[in-house]
Parts: C-alpha cells; structure tokens; sequence
C-alpha cells in the first residue's frame, strides 16, 4: 500500500492571489522486500573486521602475537615442513633439564626479592578476558657488590588464593641451584620468608616449528591441572613460550611434539639470548654488557638492590663498548669446541673480544661495537683459523643497529 502523500502547500496574499506554490512531491517508492538473513552474513562479517571486533583480533595478545614472528626456523628433527599434512606437530616442546625452580614465599617475599633482583616483580595480574588471576613472568639477574651477574633467572609470580602466601618461582641454571638457595637464605636475615627446591615441577621451552604457526596462542589441554603454568618468555617473543608442568609438555600442548634440545639452544644462540653459567660466567659477565636492558631484564626506576650503583652509573653514562652479539663460524672447527674467552681478532690482529660460548658453527661473543662490521677470526689450537661473523638481531631497539 502506497503511502499517503500531502498536497503541495501554497501561499496566498489578503487578496487571494496565488504568490507561490511549493512543487508537487514525488510519490514515494514502494519499500523494499527484506534481504534474506544468509545474505547479511558476508556483510556483517566485512563490517566486523574492518572495526577490528573479529574473535580474537582486538585484544593486546593478538597484537603481540603479530609481532612474535620468528625469523628462523627451528631444526628439522623436530618440526614440519611446508610440504608436510598440516596435522603434523605445530609446536616444539624441548624438556629444560638443565634448568631447577627455587621456591620463595611468605609474606616478605616481594620485599625480599627486590632488594636482590634488578628487576621488578612480576605479580600476578587478570588473564586475557577473564576475571581470575593468571601468573605472570620476568627475567632478571642476581649481581654481586661489584655489579657483576651471579644468576640469571626467570621469575613466575603465582596467583593467590584467600589463604594462600604470596609466592614466587624462580627458574635457574640448575648447577647453581644450591648456591642460589644459599645466596637468599645469607640475605635472608629476619624476614618471614621460606626458601626450598621445587623439584615437582619441570620447566618447558614451547616453540612454533614454522614461522606461520607464530600467530597462534599456544593452547593447553582441557586435562592440564592447576599446577601447570604457561606464561610467554619475558626475554623476547622470539623465545616463545615457558611451561612448568609435572607432566610430559608435548601431551599437554595441542599440535605439541618433543623436541631435541641441541635444536632450542641453536635457536636461543641464533637470536642471541644468552642463558645459564655458560653464557653468563657468575662475577665474570656484566649485566648491561649482557644486553639485559634488551631483554626487559632490569629497571632503572625501581629501589635500592645489591650491585645497582656501577649498573646504573653505567646506564646513566651511556656507554657500552663491548656487548654479546650472536656469531656464526665457518671453517675447520676444532675437534671438541672452541674454549670459553678464545680471543677474537680482527683482520689485522688486533682484539675485538672474547668468544663466550656456542653450540657447533652459531653461538656468542663479547665483542667490540665498532669491530662486528670488519672480518673476524679466531685462531684454534690446532694452529687453524676460524672465521667469525656477527650479527645484530632483529628485535634489538634500532637505535643499536
């Protein structure tokens, strides 16, 4: 049924005479049939996606989850390649045997572990789009008077529950586990802090086997148990994931496969993330030397703590002549491997550092600055030459590079 439409207004003078008369109106077209419901589905969705209201498209782990793109891809005893059925392994889960968890609680345990960290505490916070707590994790290190790095850990902060103490996880290199132990019981003094092993639960390293998994959240079996916490590495998203669990990682990870740990200590070296006494001698490295600012490992703005005077007098300077960089070497390699402080010389001869450790042709190099650009060599035992090759990675700030 058509609408009803008004006839055209005029205007008239006291003598009846027509002045003006307003244009007739159109008819008004016949309302349109209403669009099937499946037809709306194309463009609601287009709608969405463009306001960025997709599932999972809005929220800060998606945009991190942009970013955590890596740019190596991991060996392949252990991942799929392109080619490969896409039910295959998407994620690498490698056991850390070398790595131990010290357990601190009480209720001084957050005071207690700033006065000795170089970094703030990672208290637990509210998960993604969930109203619970979630336990959170940094990186940070142990330094002793001289400002010289003891330890190198990552923290887990745990959620508390209405009784519970506030309680911290430190990871560790584990042939330090007893010395760490000692080193928070000496500081310990008279604060109501509990400091004990926490053998029960394993630590995981979960990576992406292929740069195109990266964009996905690495999910947890609905069986995992409470126990088990899952919390991004604190270092860089090039590291991936950290899971603690005391069951097998691979069963509780979706996609997840085992992976043969020579593969993640190559990775770690690719990207030039030192961990453990190996790469970070205790009273030898340096922490600012170590890149721990790169690595969110250290706070200029937090309190007082053991060896912070030389670290942020350092930091005030402004300069850092000598920092680890990862190397590959190419070459005869020696038998066993090149020995930890082999002096590392630049074409001429003159030294432009130290090799620190590695894994085969990749590993780190406390090397000068302004040296990584020329040819480098490190001359072996066996009376041979070994090139060497720095590199720069991608997720350091660009001011360095």
């Amino acid at each position: 049924m058509l609408a009803h439409t008004p006839p055209p207004r005029t205007l008239r003078s006291p003598a009846s005479k027509v002045l003006w008369r307003a244009p007739a109106r159109p008819p008004a077209p016949p309302p349109r049939p209403p669009l099937p419901a499946a037809s709306l589905l194309p463009k609601m969705a287009a709608a969405a996606l463009l306001r960025g209201a997709a599932p999972g498209r809005g929220g800060r782990a998606w945009s991190w989850r942009l970013r955590a793109a890596p740019r190596h891809r991991l060996g392949h005893s252990s991942c799929r390649q392109r080619d490969e059925p896409a039910d295959n392994a998407a994620w690498a889960c490698f056991l850390l045997g070398e790595r131990a968890l010290v357990r601190v609680r009480g209720p001084d345990s957050a005071p207690f572990l700033l006065g000795l960290l170089t970094n703030e505490l990672p208290l637990p916070g509210p998960a993604a789009g969930e109203a619970s707590t979630s336990a959170r994790s940094g990186y940070a290190h142990f330094l002793n008077v001289q400002g010289r790095t003891l330890y190198d850990v990552i923290l887990y902060g745990l959620p508390e529950g209405s009784h519970e103490q506030p309680t911290f996880l430190l990871e560790c290199d584990s042939s330090v586990l007893d010395a760490l132990q000692r080193h928070l019981v000496l500081h310990k003094i008279r604060r109501r802090v509990t400091v004990e092993p926490c053998p029960e639960l394993r630590v995981w390293a979960v990576l992406p086997c292929a740069p195109e998994e990266s964009g996905r959240a690495v999910l947890l079996q609905e069986k995992a148990e409470c126990t088990t916490i899952l919390t991004r590495d604190p270092r860089t998203a090039r590291m991936g994931w950290r899971l603690l669990s005391q069951d097998e990682g691979s069963a509780l990870v979706p996609g997840g496969r085992l992976g043969d740990l020579q593969d993640y200590h190559r990775h770690r070296y690719q990207q030039g993330v030192p961990e453990g006494v190996h790469d970070l001698p205790p009273g030898v490295a340096l922490p600012l030397e170590s890149n721990l600012a790169f690595m969110n490992g250290i706070s200029f703005t937090k309190g007082c703590y053991i060896g912070q005077e030389l670290t942020a007098r350092t930091h005030h300077m402004g300069v850092i002549r000598k920092r680890l960089f990862p190397v590959q070497l190419s070459g005869p390699l020696p038998v066993g491997s090149i020995a930890p402080g082999t002096s590392v010389l630049t074409r001429s001869g003159q030294a432009a550092g130290k090799y620190r450790a590695g894994l085969g042709d990749v590993g780190l190099a406390l090397l000068r600055s302004e040296k990584i650009k020329g040819p480098l060599h490190i001359r072996t035992s066996e009376s041979g030459l070994v090139a060497l090759t720095a590199s720069v990675p991608d997720w350091w700030p660009t001011s360095t590079k």
